[in-house]
């Protein structure tokens, strides 16, 4: 049985797609964290069959908008004196900007560099999201 040992005050991010740990490892920049972090690979999971699962160890700031456009089934607990003070549920932004890039070279936000790169949601169901500029599907 694998042991990790518990967080006195950080994050634990549950429920991750198995085998995606890595790609949110990379977007929230854990590289650059100072404090333990752990990552546990294909754990068993009742809901999932297998999940992945993030323990951070100190509080940095996490995007949950962007956690929620990664995964949408993803949990966060956070954790201060040992115990989990609050559990966010996930969902799907309605509108993501600084994330991706529009794939479009025709899009206004190819040609004017200061623009930021916004994505409207547009089919929930299929995690479908278009560019607020010229409606290119991400």
């Amino acid at each position: 049985m694998l042991n990790i040992s518990g967080i006195e005050e950080g994050y634990v991010i549950d429920h991750i797609r198995a085998g995606s740990c890595m790609k949110i490892y990379d977007a929230l920049n854990l590289d650059k964290c100072e404090g333990e972090v752990a990552i546990i690979k294909n754990a068993k999971s009742g809901k999932l069959g297998k999940k992945d699962i993030i323990k951070i160890e100190g509080l940095v700031p996490l995007d949950l908008e962007l956690l929620g456009f990664l995964d949408d089934n993803i949990t966060v607990d956070i954790i201060k004196n040992n115990k989990i003070i609050e559990k966010k549920s996930l969902s799907l932004p309605d509108k993501i900007t600084g994330v991706a890039v529009c794939r479009n070279p025709r899009c206004i936000t190819s040609i004017e560099q200061g623009l930021k790169q916004t994505f409207i949601l547009s089919d929930r169901k299929r995690h479908i999201y278009r560019c607020m500029y010229c409606e290119e599907r991400l």
